[in-house]
């Protein structure tokens, strides 16, 4: 009977009283001051350099120039901010929020949109223009030299 009475007040004092649970899919989480969180990418804003790539300790990131693409492996990522750090563009950054788990361990490819990608060939073309005319402009110094 003693247990009974036990459990009896408890439930007439959670009756009238809040929960102490948060209320989760009405309130968003807050995660702690500290937490590491996850690494984000503006691929818009990305030059495709490679220093975030460099700079990673466990090799989970890749840049592929040619496609505009960013890969992140989310499940070998230790979240250590080294990529942010040496990213020239700062368009990477580290947002709260952990990764929902899972069996497998996929790789997150972001593509740069297409006016973009289209802007950068076009750059990279008059680049190559502009290089191919000095090289003839200072062969054809360098043939008049001679004779």
């Amino acid at each position: 009977m003693g247990k009974f009475m036990t459990f009896a007040s408890v439930a007439m004092k959670n009756l009238v009283h809040k929960p102490v649970t948060k209320m989760y899919p009405d309130k968003a989480i807050e995660y702690p001051e500290r937490s590491r969180g996850h690494v984000e990418i503006t691929i818009d804003d990305c030059i495709s350099c490679g220093m975030c790539v460099r700079s990673c300790p466990t090799g989970t990131l890749s840049v592929d120039r040619d496609a505009g693409t960013w890969t992140i492996n989310r499940f070998d990522c230790v979240q250590c901010g080294f990529c942010v750090q040496k990213c020239p563009k700062k368009c990477l950054r580290i947002v709260p929020g952990y990764q929902h788990p899972g069996d497998a361990k996929p790789e997150e490819t972001f593509t740069k949109s297409p006016e973009v990608l289209k802007a950068e060939a076009e750059r990279r073309a008059a680049q190559i223009a502009a290089a191919k005319a000095k090289a003839a402009e200072a062969a054809k110094a360098k043939a008049e030299e001679k004779n």
